[in-house]
């Protein structure tokens, strides 16, 4: 246990006033066993000397048996979920054990989701599901290595306990690692509850833990507003780009440090569909794929909006401040956006015929319900030189002439870039990933979990996703078309 002891534990947000957290002990699961750890984050954590398969090791990061220097606490916040204020959430399912601080890598939060009811449970057990944990688990890993920035998390922990959702599913816990945990809604929860001390507590506090640079600027607070609005576009833009689908984008799941956080309904696209809804849960297609940046907008200005009070004593100075760093967004997503495409596309420069090319692909892959993620891979091979060997792409279409057209257009532009077609093919495929954690892929090992307490597949999708540009011979077949029966996967909130 010396590697246990030797652990050093600065929990800077357990020294901020009591409204900003509760205290709370960890409730273990009955018969909690390893179901899969990760070795990045292992390394990373610098927890190498730590053995996770001794009980006595996995008991301290279970929330069982508590170091000294952990100081569990339930974050309180507030947020937007679907559009509608609602004044107090917080920490329902997920205990902070403290902030680990690392010799080289810095300082991380750990927190277990799954670990009981706390303050802000509002009635609810505060269990995690190993559906939802498997999730979670897979879907941090695949992202990061996307380059999405991401929360990521330590281990998968299964149970024997029994938790009641839907139906009777196997509890689990996630330990969850992030540099900071801290939300939009954690600023809204003190801006509604006119508590304007606090959100400059707050405020300070990010900024002195997550961007301390920002303390040479002229208004700290103006250069964090601006900040996060930059990281919040860059971030959606990157979703956008690999046909990702948050689900719920609630500002309550929206991170401060513009992470993807909170995976529940999430979904990559399969054949492309930009109305695409992935929550089943949200009727009214609010946050459908195509709708992404615009909520993202709506976020960071409600964001914007907690955050007045520390820009002017004068009101209308104040707003006139947010309205000028929020006219920002825009730009940065489209930014972001069009360079990724163009990548994608394989376009090394920038021309003005880019964004139609561009729209008038993915116009034709809607029509023809073309998979996202196998078109952009596949379109690495075009040939501009012998247009027999881009069959395989024409035949992904049902409108072969409209694809003919469009290829015509596109060996245009390509003429103009200075590289040939085998060095586009290597850039290409350095962005255009051939791996993406589709939900079927999820719900295999889900099943074998489940079912077997087989594990096996959650470690192999999560050695596949560590590499997802890279080619996987022996993995080709998590690279084709989803079977049919992906079809009849359903997530929702309780995903």
């Amino acid at each position: 246990m010396s590697a246990l002891k030797n652990l050093k534990f600065n929990n800077s947000y357990s020294r901020l006033p009591d409204e900003f957290f509760d205290s709370v002990a960890p409730q273990p699961l009955h018969g909690a066993h390893l179901a899969s750890l990760n070795q990045d984050m292992v390394r990373l954590l610098e927890l190498d000397d730590i053995d996770f398969a001794n009980p006595k090791h996995l008991a301290t990061f279970s929330g069982h048996t508590l170091l000294p220097t952990m100081q569990p606490i339930a974050q309180c916040y507030a947020g937007h979920q679907f559009g509608q204020f609602v004044p107090r959430l917080g920490d329902g399912r997920a205990i902070m054990l403290g902030e680990l601080e690392t010799e080289h890598n810095g300082k991380w939060d750990i927190q277990i989701k799954g670990s009981g009811p706390t303050l802000y449970s509002r009635g609810s057990d505060g269990r995690a599901v190993l559906r939802s944990s498997i999730r979670e688990y897979l879907c941090g890993e695949a992202m990061h290595n996307l380059g999405i920035p991401s929360s990521r998390a330590l281990c998968l922990i299964a149970s024997d306990e029994e938790v009641y959702r839907e139906q009777i599913e196997p509890g689990a816990m996630l330990l969850r690692v992030s540099p900071s945990h801290v939300r939009f809604g954690t600023f809204e929860y003190f801006y509604h509850n006119n508590q304007f001390e606090h959100i400059k507590t707050l405020a300070d506090y990010v900024i002195d833990a997550n961007y301390p640079v920002l303390k040479n600027a002229d208004n700290p607070y103006i250069a964090l507003l601006a900040e996060v609005i930059q990281r919040t576009a860059r971030m959606i833009a990157g979703w956008q780009a690999v046909g990702f689908s948050h689900g719920v984008m609630n500002t309550d799941n929206m991170s401060i440090l513009g992470l993807t956080i909170d995976y529940g309904p999430y979904g990559f696209l399969d054949a492309y569909e930009p109305g695409f809804v992935c929550n089943h849960s949200d009727h009214q297609g609010r946050y459908a794929f195509d709708k992404q940046p615009n909520i993202g907008l709506f976020n960071v200005t409600c964001l914007a909006q907690a955050l007045l009070p520390l820009f002017n004593d004068d009101g209308t100075k104040a707003a006139n401040i947010a309205r000028t760093e929020l006219e920002k967004y825009q730009h940065a997503f489209v930014d972001a956006f069009s360079k990724q495409m163009r990548g994608k596309l394989g376009f090394s420069m920038q021309r003005e015929e880019d964004q139609p090319i561009t729209q008038q692909l993915l116009d034709l892959m809607s029509e023809d319900k073309v998979d996202y993620t196998i078109l952009f891979r596949q379109l690495s091979q075009f040939s501009t030189i012998e247009p027999q060997y881009n069959q395989p792409l024409r035949d992904q279409f049902i409108q072969r002439d409209a694809f003919d057209e469009w290829a015509k257009q596109y060996t245009a532009r390509l003429k103009h870039e200075p590289t040939s077609d085998a060095k586009r093919a290597t850039a290409m495929n350095k962005v255009n990933p051939k791996y993406i954690l589709r939900n079927y892929m999820a719900e295999a090992a889900i099943r074998k979990a489940e079912d077997d307490k087989d594990y096996s597949e959650i470690d192999r999708l999560l050695e596949l996703l560590r590499k997802p540009f890279d080619e996987q011979p022996e993995n080709n077949h998590y690279a084709d078309l989803p079977p049919d029966w992906a079809q009849r996967i359903s997530v929702s909130c309780s995903s």
